[in-house]
């Protein structure tokens, strides 16, 4: 009597597989979506030649400003509230004003005003790196 032995097919298993493009796939959705939290307005910057990018060993604050819209770490706000938000702010903090580049120039000092009022003056004008526009 002879033997013959069945073999199967060797196939990889693609349970495995699946559950990691899932988890890859809720990785980069639930990361993205804390991305856009931390910036609330879409801005046109200046640009500017010069500059350096400053590493944060204090709080960071950031201070989004646009024609209609203000926006404090990621949460709009009005120009109203704008004092009582910035009370609580230790004067240590970094505060980082990213402005768009049509803001007329009476609502920026505004804002600059408000944290001169709070003694907040470790302001940094943020920009992007680029050519001046002449």
């Amino acid at each position: 009597m002879s033997r013959k032995s069945k073999r199967e097919a060797l196939s990889p298993e693609l349970t495995p597989m699946i559950d990691i493009v899932f988890l890859l796939l809720i990785f980069f959705l639930v990361t993205s979506v804390f991305k856009k939290n931390e910036l609330a307005l879409l801005l046109n910057l200046p640009k500017s030649q010069q500059g350096e990018s400053a590493d944060a060993k204090e709080k960071l604050v950031s201070i989004e400003l646009s024609d209609t819209d203000l926006a404090i770490d990621g949460t709009k706000i009005s120009i109203e509230e704008l004092p009582k938000k910035l009370a609580p702010i230790e004067k240590k903090s970094i505060i980082n004003l990213r402005v768009d580049g049509s803001v007329k120039y009476q609502r920026l000092v505004t804002v600059l005003d408000a944290l001169q009022k709070n003694k907040l003056e470790n302001v940094s004008l943020i920009t992007e790196k680029g050519k001046l526009v002449k």
